[in-house]
C-alpha cells in the first residue's frame, strides 16, 4: 500500500493566455466549469483506494477561476476516495487579479491552506509585457488580503531574465516581495517556448543573454537567502519548514495521481498522462491515459530528480564517478556534505550537462 501520496488536479482554464505560457489551457464558461468539477469528482472516486494523501495541488491554467463551491465538492470527494491526512497541504494556484477577500475566506473555510500566487514581477511595465491581468499594486493588495483571511503559507512566483530586465529592476521586485507576509518564493528563468506568442515575436532578442541571465539567477539566490528564503531546489526558496511538500514528491519519486487534461501521474508503479483535451476529459466516464513508463523511478531517474534539490543524493549512488565529482567540486559547481553530493547555485545553471556526465 502506498503511503503519503500526492494528488494533482489540473484546471485547464484561463481568462487570458499569457504570451510566454505553453501549458495547456482554454477559455471557460460557467457551464464548462460545472461539468469539469463533476468530471474531476467522478475520476477521483474511480481511483478510490486505501491510500494516504497528504498533499493536494490545484494547478493550471488558473485554478482560482473555479468557484469555492467547486473546490469544496472536489475536496469532499478526495476525503471519500482516499485517506486524506488531517494536516494535508492543500495548495491552490491563483491569479492575483482574481481574488476577493470573501473568496479567500471561503477558500480557507473549505480547507485550502496554501496559496501559490503568479505575481511574476512587481514592475508594471514588465507585467504588461508578460500579459498579466494584475498590476503591482493589486499583487501587493492580494497578498495582504490572503494573510488577513488566515493564509499562513503563501508562495509567490517571480520570473528572471525578462525582456530588458536589469539587476536594479529585479532587486526592486525581490526587496518588495521579501517584505510580504509570505513563506515561499519560486524564481524561474524565463524560457521562450516554441509556438508561444513570445517565440513568434522573437522576444528572446530583447532578453538578457545567457551570461546576464546567469548573473540575475545567482543574484536572486543570494538576495533571497539573505532574507531567510533558503534554496531547496533549482527554482524554489522557502522559510525553513515551508517547502512545498507536494512538489518535493515529484523530485523524490513519491507516488502522485494526476487528474484532468494534461495531468501527469506516477501511480501504482507506472507513469502516465491524460491527453490535453477538455472535451475528451469531460466525455469519458474515466479519464483516458497514455502510458509513459511502465517501470519508473529507476536509480538513474531518482538521481536526476534528487539532484534538482539542494539536499542532493547519496555519494554511494555515484560510485566510480569520484574523479569527475572532484573536478566539479573544485570548479565550485558541486559540494560534498554528510556523505551526500549536491549542486551549488552555479552548478544548477549547468546541471543538465553535469547530469549527462553522471548518467
Amino acid at each position: 500500500m502506498m503511503q503519503n501520496a500526492g494528488l494533482y488536479i489540473h484546471v485547464p482554464f484561463c481568462m487570458q493566455k499569457c504570451p510566454y505560457c505553453n501549458f495547456y489551457s482554454v477559455k471557460s464558461n460557467p457551464r464548462t466549469l460545472d461539468a469539469y468539477a463533476e468530471a474531476v469528482v467522478r475520476n477521483i472516486l474511480h481511483y478510490s483506494a486505501p491510500v494516504s494523501i497528504d498533499t493536494v495541488y490545484f494547478g493550471g491554467g488558473t485554478p482560482s477561476i473555479l468557484l469555492p463551491s467547486h473546490i469544496e465538492k472536489i475536496l469532499v470527494s478526495v476525503s471519500k476516495a482516499f485517506l486524506l491526512s488531517e494536516n494535508a497541504e492543500i495548495t491552490l494556484e491563483a491569479n492575483p487579479a482574481m481574488l476577493s477577500f470573501v473568496q479567500l475566506q471561503e477558500l480557507r473555510r473549505i480547507g485550502v491552506n496554501r496559496l501559490s500566487l503568479g505575481v511574476q514581477s512587481l514592475d508594471d511595465v514588465q507585467l504588461r509585457r508578460l500579459g498579466r491581468l494584475h498590476t503591482a499594486k493589486e499583487a501587493v493588495r492580494t497578498v495582504d488580503l490572503a494573510a488577513k483571511a488566515g493564509f499562513h503559507n503563501i508562495s509567490c512566483d517571480v520570473m528572471l531574465a525578462l525582456p530588458q530586465q536589469t539587476k536594479t529592476e529585479l532587486n526592486a521586485t525581490l526587496r518588495q516581495m521579501t517584505s510580504f507576509p509570505i513563506q515561499h518564493i519560486s524564481a524561474y528563468l524565463l524560457k521562450v517556448e516554441a509556438g508561444t506568442p513570445f517565440a513568434k515575436a522573437h522576444i528572446e532578442s530583447f532578453c538578457p543573454d545567457e551570461d546576464c541571465a546567469a548573473d540575475l539567477y545567482l543574484h536572486a539566490v543570494e538576495q533571497l537567502q539573505a532574507k531567510g528564503y533558503l534554496q531547496y531546489e533549482i527554482s524554489n526558496f522557502a522559510i525553513p519548514g515551508f517547502e512545498s511538500r507536494h512538489n518535493c514528491k515529484y523530485w523524490r519519486c513519491v507516488p502522485y495521481l494526476g487528474i484532468g487534461p494534461s495531468a501527469h501521474s506516477c501511480w501504482n508503479g507506472k507513469r502516465f498522462f491524460v491527453p490535453s483535451s477538455v472535451a475528451g476529459f469531460l466525455q469519458h466516464s474515466v479519464q483516458p491515459t497514455v502510458l509513459e513508463d511502465a517501470a519508473p523511478c529507476t536509480r538513474e531517474e531518482r538521481l536526476m530528480l534528487q539532484m534538482r534539490m539542494t539536499e542532493g543524493a547519496p555519494l554511494e549512488w555515484l560510485s566510480g564517478k569520484e574523479s569527475f565529482l572532484e573536478q566539479m567540486c573544485s570548479a565550485g559547481l558541486m559540494q560534498r556534505q554528510n556523505n551526500r553530493i549536491r549542486m551549488t547555485p552555479a552548478g544548477f545553471l549547468v546541471s543538465n550537462s553535469i547530469l549527462a556526465k553522471l548518467l
